[in-house]
């Protein structure tokens, strides 16, 4: 990705909020590539993922015009989807901000395993 002018501060840095945006893109980027039908068929079947928790660790900031990299592995640790997700600066491999996002399922509106998921993504979930 690239950081857009507009996602800068008066300093010409990324505003640390835009991270959070960069981490979500990465994991809808992540389900659409495993073939989720995300926006669609799990909403209609009443299967809602929602951030619980997000921890995040500012390391090097992005700059206006940095082309930066995002990348993910993902775990399943009880109820909870894990995500530990980084993002570094393509021109010098710099880590930017590494985070760990917890994700909970709802289905139905209450609170569930999420196990729709799991077939998805077992060839990527550590344990």
């Amino acid at each position: 990705m690239r950081v857009r002018d507009y996602e800068c501060d008066v300093q010409g840095v990324v505003n640390n909020a835009n991270y959070l945006h960069y981490f979500e893109n990465t994991r809808h980027e992540f389900m659409i590539s495993l073939g989720i039908p995300f926006y669609k068929e799990v909403h209609l079947k009443g299967i809602v993922p929602v951030v619980a928790r997000a921890d995040l660790h500012y390391k090097t900031s992005l700059v206006g015009g940095d082309n930066f990299i995002s990348s993910l592995t993902v775990e399943r640790k009880g109820i909870k989807i894990i995500f530990h997700q980084e993002i570094y600066r393509k021109s010098d491999n710099a880590l930017c901000c590494k985070g760990t996002i917890e994700v909970a399922v709802l289905q139905n509106g209450k609170i569930s395993r999420g196990d729709y998921f799991d077939e998805f993504m077992k060839d990527y979930l550590e344990s």
